[in-house]
């Protein structure tokens, strides 16, 4: 059984490395949803900003570290806009590494 908290670890160390900081700190993971009949994970994400130049690296990051789960047989990625991300998404470790706390 697939639970939530350990797709969050593996989502953890997916690190944008523009700012040295893991995607799930970041504020960029929205949801995710698991569907342990099909084994497939869905996850809501978003990014800093729209133009981000390594939109399609995230995709295959992210679906690589949610496959390391024994289990899980599918990753659906669905990159969203709404809300808009802000810094307040972030956790005040996150904040602090990245100097705006």
């Amino acid at each position: 059984m697939v639970i939530k908290e350990r797709v969050l670890k593996e989502l953890k160390k997916v690190i944008d490395p523009e700012l040295d900081v893991d995607i799930v700190s970041l504020g960029l993971i929205y949801d995710v949803e698991i569907d342990e009949k099909k084994s497939s994970i869905n996850i809501k994400m978003t990014l800093t900003s729209p133009g981000c130049p390594l939109s399609m690296v995230f995709d295959t990051w992210v679906r690589d570290a949610v496959l390391k789960i024994k289990g899980v047989k599918k990753v659906t990625i669905d990159l969203v806009w709404e809300p808009v991300w802000t810094p307040d998404r972030m956790t005040d470790e996150a904040r602090d590494k990245v100097g705006l706390l």
